[in-house]
């Protein structure tokens, strides 16, 4: 089966967020040659991310394809997007159709602001989990790479959201596919400076 993953993007989104598993889900796509892989945001201009990369969405909420799969990255702009009406009701209204629903980092905030998170248990960027747990409704996991609850996927920060889309790719297809994706985009972390 052929699924659509959306990628949410708005300014001050962390690059390595969305990009991460953009670059897991596109290989995963070009492999596979049926799923698809496309970014959503409000407007139809360039958004401005956290470091300063310029990017243009395929798809702005109104004309965006319907959803296999949603991610809300996170970056400095989710302060600023848990607070956005259009985001907030665009993904109330298109949650309920996904089969899966996943964050990175603190888009774990946008989407505890959009009530997706309520009862559940997830995980947040290390700096973000007190935050998180003091909004209430929601049990916060920390020292774990991504949670998973039903059919709600989140991972904590930056490079977690590599690990969670893998993840995601092997519950979709097989492990045994999630493991030739790995190998294709060569993604065996090695830290240098690691304890």
């Amino acid at each position: 089966m052929a699924y659509t993953f959306g990628i949410v993007l708005f300014d001050n989104a962390e690059e390595l967020d969305w990009a991460g598993p953009w670059e897991v889900l596109s290989a995963a796509a070009q492999m596979n040659h049926e799923d698809k892989v496309v970014t959503i945001a409000q407007h139809d201009r360039p958004i401005k991310c956290a470091k300063g990369l310029r990017v243009l969405a395929d798809h702005t909420f109104d004309n965006a394809p319907k959803l296999d799969v949603v991610l809300v990255p996170g970056g400095q702009g989710t302060r600023k997007e848990v607070n956005n009406p259009v985001l907030i009701q665009w993904l109330q209204k298109i949650a309920p159709d996904c089969k899966w629903v996943t964050s990175v980092c603190t888009g774990a905030l946008v989407l505890h602001g959009a009530g997706l998170t309520k009862g559940k248990r997830v995980t947040t960027y290390w700096g973000f989990v007190d935050q998180l747990r003091e909004r209430g409704d929601v049990t916060v996991i920390d020292n774990m790479r991504y949670v998973q609850d039903g059919n709600l996927v989140t991972a904590a920060g930056v490079s977690a959201g590599i690990d969670m889309a893998l993840w995601l790719v092997g519950q979709i297809h097989t492990p045994e596919f999630a493991r030739r994706v790995q190998q294709y985009i060569e993604y065996f972390p090695q830290p240098p400076y690691e304890e």
